[in-house]
């Protein structure tokens, strides 16, 4: 196609926009609103599962160590726990120096611990156990707690799971309204081409009579819903991303002393606004482009 072609018929479609004003008002803010919910459904999604990430870095089971085992042998104990699969670190913590850490945690009331040092303290010694993967938190307790001289294992287990199921959950619910949303904003713009055709049937019965292609036909169409599709992708992008800002400094605000938990966990608006922005004018463009196909295959005879 001839660069004047196709600036003649992307004309005809941006013109064809103004000129169905209304419809392409209507359409460009459902499709708007699609894009928001799926846009912040999204953002939840991905901080929360940054949140499992993070909890998995910090996730930790305690191994307590069997008094009856000579303590010469606990190093053997540590390694037999680093060959499960699953366990990325495992920090031997002695008994006193548990009694150190619990009595330091006390403040104040620290000199109480002082009567138990020695023969006299009645603390474990243990093993802190990092894994990877908190879904395998169960599975990893289990091989731990069968290691010999591990006399029991402790883990937020119940948490871990409460979390895994939000998560499960939100990416359910989130791709399904990805998918009916696509289908209601495919249907919207489909309407919008579908009036604009009807109006310009008895021009494009005489074009079609002057021996123009199906392609010369559909461009100002293809035009029309993917530029709608465009523009609306670039205005929810930049909604969402102010929304995601603001609530971003208002956990900042909120959660006063935990603003390193706070930075690990929330994903930066620098990190997600490349993704979001291009993810939405894809879509949009994408959805255009599918609404223009249904509305054209339909009541097109070209």
């Amino acid at each position: 196609m001839r660069w004047s072609s196709f600036k003649y018929l992307f004309g005809q479609g941006i013109h064809s926009m103004f000129a169905n004003r209304m419809m392409t008002v209507a359409s460009l803010g459902v499709l708007m609103v699609c894009m928001l919910i799926t846009g912040f459904t999204g953002l939840l999604t991905a901080n929360i599962n940054s949140l499992m990430g993070w909890l998995g870095s910090q996730n930790e089971m305690v191994a307590m160590l069997d008094r009856s085992v000579p303590e010469e042998e606990y190093a053997g104990i540590g390694k037999q726990i680093l060959e499960i699969e699953g366990v990325q670190e495992a920090q031997y913590i002695s008994k006193s120096q548990a009694l150190e850490q619990m009595s330091g945690d006390m403040g104040e009331y620290e000199e109480l611990f002082n009567e138990l040092k020695g023969e006299e303290n009645p603390l474990y010694a243990q093993y802190n156990i990092r894994i990877a993967d908190p879904s395998q938190t169960k599975a990893i307790m289990d091989k731990v707690g069968q290691v010999s001289g591990v006399e029991r294992v402790h883990s937020p287990e119940s948490l871990i799971r409460t979390f895994l199921n939000v998560q499960r959950w939100v990416q359910a619910i989130s791709w399904g309204l990805v998918l009916v949303l696509g289908i209601v904003s495919s249907v919207v713009i489909s309407n919008t081409i579908r009036l604009t055709v009807f109006a310009r049937r008895k021009e494009i019965n005489i074009m079609k009579f002057v021996g123009a292609t199906n392609g010369f036909i559909r461009m100002p169409f293809f035009v029309e819903g993917m530029s709608v599709g465009l523009l609306a992708g670039l205005l929810a992008s930049g909604i969402v991303l102010g929304g995601y800002g603001l609530v971003i400094t208002k956990l900042g605000e909120y959660f006063v002393g935990w603003e390193q938990v706070v930075n690990a966990v929330v994903l930066p608006v620098e990190l997600v606004w490349p993704w979001l922005l291009a993810g939405f004018s894809t879509f949009g463009l994408v959805l255009g482009g599918i609404g223009t196909m249904a509305s054209m295959r339909k009541y097109l005879n070209v």
